[in-house]
């Protein structure tokens, strides 16, 4: 028999699992599931080769056939940032926290957005909403902490 504390336990490992780096919204919307090719995941794979320009296209035509889609506009503006327009970026990103607020990777982009404008204290909000959504801590949460940090002491942000 299990006790409580085992189950906890369990449930902790269960729900911790793999994320993809991009991701952050545990409602995957119907482009994001295994299947045949998608413009959504022919546009993932090309980011994660770092075609981020080849990209873009794809990911409009998602999020134009998908409006609610805020792994898609998340996406979009990732690969808008990567490609060198942060200030392009932010559109998709916000469009991305208005279908939903709690996407951890679109919080994240954001200030690292933000931070590539040279609006610190705009990243710095960002972090504390992470901080807020990421009850034991999160990879985003970090990720976008230590930026800040690169940032204060100089480090200029890359794409």
């Amino acid at each position: 028999m299990r006790t409580p504390l085992t189950l906890i336990a369990l449930a902790a490992i269960a729900l911790s699992g793999p994320t993809f780096a991009m991701g952050g919204s545990s409602d995957q919307p119907e482009a994001t599931k295994a299947g045949p090719p998608t413009d959504y995941s022919r546009a993932k794979a090309m980011i994660e080769a770092k075609n981020f320009k080849e990209a873009i296209p794809l990911l409009q035509q998602v999020v134009a056939k998908e409006p609610k889609n805020a792994e898609a506009y998340n996406l979009l503006g990732y690969a808008t940032r990567k490609s060198g327009d942060p200030n392009g970026s932010l559109q998709y990103y916000t469009t991305a926290l208005q279908i939903d607020p709690k996407h951890l990777g679109a919080n994240e982009y954001l200030g690292e957005a933000y931070l590539m404008l040279g609006k610190l204290p705009q990243a710095e909000q960002q972090l504390a909403r992470l901080d807020q959504l990421c009850m034991f801590g999160c990879v985003e949460y970090r990720t976008l902490k230590a930026a800040i940090a690169d940032y204060k002491a100089g480090k200029k942000p890359t794409n």
